[in-house]
């Protein structure tokens, strides 16, 4: 069955026929069969060169062998004991060992359960309930920050259904404006905790300016305040220990996810040990999941961070080096073609901004031309390449992807270009 059909036929039993409205295009997105390494198969055996990479998710790379072998083995063991294991304990000091600011960890399945209960921990150990988020950061699809955020709710002005007394002491401030954050804080002295994107991957791909993430540490420790870095798309991506290691700073409670697991669902939060300690049972802060810690995305955490580990060395400046190719390239064409855009890049991450201004937050990222964006997307697709639909997320590279690929991807913009300038 082609996707087309597959998609009516979604439609009928899918809200929308997808899971997560991240997934919808116009008119219908393509059904993908397998995927490994850099690439995807889709059910009309199209093979498109993958730069979602599961929201970036997939650090190694589709179908890595050592996640997969680890997790067949799992299965041949079990599946969910719903008790402990010691394959739990290995990740959690796995994950200490490499995290700035890990003290325990506490393992949960999805980067939304982390960053709801970090803000609760937050809360418990501060005996206040002001939560600062910042305008444009995607922190899950709660009700506690589901205000101003990114993500698929960038286009979108609210959700119905949220409680507004959930989010009543939730306050929005720029990103990259340290001033609006003080004022913020001296407004509300009940200030539990800021939460924020190191680097915002929500809004397209927006970057701290220099000495931005020091300022918010400052602050907040000036005042008493949680730090909680939310490292769901930047965790084990930019470095090893994440954002905190990359900018040498240290927050008092981190959430991990997606390149957690390559690929299998699984969280985390880390922290300071008095803070994690409010954790039940130790502490008053209830926690509880069936399926958190399970042994098949545990055995494959473990075997992602081994990999990490053991080879940090050539996988983050490999990754590092073709992602530069890449921009270097694009930015070459855009030269070129003299079109207003903007890329913003770091590490193992870029996005492109139709708008010839830099992009330094949510209102800058908002004044691009996302129609544009939309034709670029389209060219790109014709070109066998995949990148995420909206203007206001990130394209991810993995440790599958090639110098090969790099040229075939800056050969794609180049086409993708000219036909947009038609």
């Amino acid at each position: 069955m082609k996707s087309d059909q597959l998609f009516a036929k979604a439609k009928k039993i899918l809200p929308g026929g997808v899971n997560s409205p991240v997934r919808f295009y116009e008119p219908y997105p393509f059904f993908a069969t397998s995927a490994l390494g850099s690439k995807l198969t889709t059910a009309d055996h199209q093979i498109y060169l993958d730069y979602c990479m599961g929201y970036g998710a997939m650090i190694l790379g589709h179908g890595y062998s050592s996640v997969i072998e680890a997790v067949r083995s799992q299965l041949d063991k079990g599946t969910l004991f719903c008790v402990p294991t010691e394959s739990e304990i290995k990740l959690a000091e796995m994950i200490c060992q490499v995290v700035p600011c890990g003290e325990m960890a506490r393992l949960v399945n999805t980067g939304s359960e982390a960053t709801m209960h970090a803000i609760r921990l937050a809360r418990a150990f501060t005996k206040r309930k002001g939560v600062i988020k910042f305008e444009g950061g995607y922190h899950g699809a709660h009700d506690y920050v589901l205000v101003k955020a990114g993500s698929g709710m960038a286009s979108l002005p609210a959700s119905e259904g949220t409680l507004d007394e959930a989010s009543a002491h939730t306050k929005v401030v720029p990103y990259n404006n340290p001033a609006e954050l003080e004022r913020a804080i001296e407004k509300n002295r009940d200030t539990a905790c800021v939460i924020t994107e190191p680097v915002l991957a929500n809004i397209g791909l927006v970057l701290p300016e220099k000495g931005y993430l020091n300022e918010v540490r400052k602050i907040t420790e000036q005042n008493d305040i949680i730090l909680i870095f939310d490292e769901v798309v930047t965790g084990f991506r930019l470095a090893l220990g994440g954002a905190s290691e990359f900018f040498g700073l240290m927050p008092d409670l981190v959430t991990f996810a997606k390149a957690l697991g390559n690929g299998l669902p699984i969280a985390a939060i880390a922290g300071k040990k008095e803070i994690m300690n409010k954790l039940a049972p130790a502490g008053s802060v209830y926690q509880a999941s069936t399926f958190a810690g399970n042994p098949v995305s545990v055995a494959a955490g473990i075997a992602t961070l081994e990999t990490l580990t053991e080879a940090k060395n050539t996988i983050y400046p490999r990754i590092a080096k073709t992602c530069d190719s890449i921009v270097g390239g694009i930015k070459d064409i855009l030269t070129r073609a003299q079109l207003d855009c903007t890329v913003n890049s770091i590490g193992s991450m870029f996005q492109l901004f139709f708008t010839s201004e830099r992009v330094k937050d949510q209102s800058g990222a908002k004044k691009a031309n996302a129609k544009m964006f939309r034709k670029l997307f389209d060219e790109l697709l014709k070109q066998d390449i995949f990148i995420p639909p909206s203007q206001f997320e990130t394209c991810f590279l993995s440790y599958a992807h090639t110098e090969d690929d790099a040229d075939k991807t800056i050969e794609a913009y180049d086409k993708a270009f000219r036909e947009i300038k038609k």
